[in-house]
């Protein structure tokens, strides 16, 4: 039986990382200063543009790296029952 559980916790997961990415594509297009943050490098030319959104790459990398290390401790705890 618990290996059902695991099964569930992690089809609960995969649910609900579906769901974060979906808001997340739903509301990206209005967040106007992604990609142009302080930092990032546009370059412009005729005939040609290229973008280099550095800081905004970073920003993203350190809020991920929070929700997710903010959701491993959580799990960590869960099936811990005292010290070993």
């Amino acid at each position: 039986m618990p290996a059902m559980q695991e099964i569930g916790k992690m089809l609960l997961i995969l649910g609900l990382v579906i769901v974060a990415l979906g808001l997340v594509l739903i509301f990206a297009g209005k967040a106007p200063f992604l990609g142009r943050l302080p930092g990032d490098i546009r370059i412009e030319r005729e005939n040609f543009s290229c973008s280099f959104p550095i800081v905004t790459c970073i920003i993203v990398s350190l809020v991920l790296t929070l929700i997710l290390n903010l959701v491993m401790r959580l799990f960590n705890r869960k099936g811990r029952r005292g010290p070993h």
